[in-house]
């Protein structure tokens, strides 16, 4: 009786995690796709996210960690919502995979003759400027600048940029409306105990009517792990309280950890670890951990867990680092760690972190993984 038991329970765990398996997937789909248009400041993206988020939450069954699941807050953005054209020697880019827009960069109509500084630098006039990449990588600003700079990808553009025509629209935002999302399912011992799943759920948004970037990586993924964490630990409850966080504005500076930190739901001092999923989607090489030197004794178990159970291939230690969403609450003396995932592709933060390219080879190892170390840290 006992082995058909056990079997049983084998069976079950694996048809359970074929099923969250699909679950992620199916998360980081729906995060990526064209409907929440890099969840970002155009077309309502962050919002849309934001919502699909908390109706994720409740239907779990999680508890809010204030009065409902968002905790709002704004900060300045600088956006492209409408005219993005670029055309070399008379050659239309297109946006995203031929040219980028500096991020800070302002409205700007011009055609003009561009004038060679170097091998890679041109401009037409000082706030004017064109740059040849190797590699086109774009992210989110704060301000508006007086200068436009271009990015155009020298692999796809091999001819010598002589003639400039650019019509690009930005619309600066001084109060842009944005939400964490937060809930928890309550401890059964230990209420007041807590452990912190966290991962940024915006992106970088869009770049004019036509071009988004998907950021199935960055951090669909992440998201997508945290909300399967949820619903095990509805299901199982634990001793100590478990928290989730889903931020806004980490592209833009890490601005929705440091709301949440500085304008906690629960006290920090309750928090007895965090963990920080950012960038979680491949996994063929390894992970890293950020603050494994501050923390040695959780690293140290962390990587006793995973020998044990022989999950992820390798895991890298790496010390203090400003990165992502934990930063804030390690220096409120939040013990925490960021994990982030190696191999696989290597698309970050442009238009080619799609979901259809993004393996999610460790997903089911970094849960159990978790599960694992969380279950530990109650001991």
């Amino acid at each position: 009786m006992k082995k058909i038991a056990i079997l049983l329970l084998l069976l079950l765990s694996a048809t359970c995690f074929a099923q969250d398996s699909l679950y992620v997937r199916k998360t980081v789909n729906t995060l990526s796709s064209s409907a929440m248009w890099g969840r970002g400041y155009t077309k309502d993206g962050m919002k849309k996210a934001a919502d699909f988020l908390s109706a994720e939450y409740k239907k779990i069954g999680l508890s809010p960690m204030g009065n409902d699941f968002k905790q709002s807050f704004s900060f300045p953005v600088n956006t492209f919502p409408g005219k993005m054209l670029v055309e070399i020697n008379g050659k239309s880019l297109r946006p995203g995979k031929d040219f980028i827009i500096g991020n800070a960069s302002p409205s700007t109509m011009k055609t003009g003759s561009l004038q060679k500084i170097d091998s890679t630098h041109f401009v037409v006039n000082p706030n004017l400027k064109v740059e040849l990449k190797d590699k086109l990588t774009w992210s989110v600003a704060t301000e508006v600048s007086s200068e436009t700079t271009i990015e155009i990808n020298r692999k796809n553009f091999t001819s010598i940029p002589k003639q400039i025509k650019v019509d690009l629209e930005n619309k600066f935002i001084e109060n842009f409306q944005a939400s964490n999302v937060c809930g928890f399912v309550k401890g059964t011992k230990y209420p007041d105990s807590l452990l912190v799943i966290t991962a940024h759920y915006d992106h970088l948004g869009g770049m004019g009517t036509a071009t988004y970037f998907p950021g199935a990586n960055d951090n669909a993924a992440g998201v997508a792990t945290l909300l399967s964490l949820a619903k095990y630990y509805k299901s199982n409850p634990q001793p100590y309280s478990i928290g989730f966080i889903c931020f806004a504005g980490e592209e833009a500076g890490l601005i929705g950890s440091r709301y949440f930190v500085e304008n906690p739901l629960i006290p920090l001092s309750k928090i007895k670890f965090l963990i920080n999923l950012d960038l979680v989607g491949t996994g063929e090489s390894g992970m890293t951990v950020v603050n494994a030197s501050l923390y040695p004794k959780a690293f140290s178990l962390l990587n006793k867990i995973n020998d044990q159970q022989r999950l992820i291939s390798k895991i890298n230690p790496r010390g203090k680092a400003a990165n992502s969403d934990h930063y804030f609450f390690t220096e409120k003396g939040v013990p925490a760690f960021f994990i982030y995932t190696q191999g696989g592709p290597t698309a970050y933060h442009d238009v080619f972190d799609r979901p259809e390219t993004l393996p999610l080879a460790e997903y089911k190892d970094l849960f159990k993984l978790i599960v694992t170390f969380n279950k530990e840290m109650m001991q």
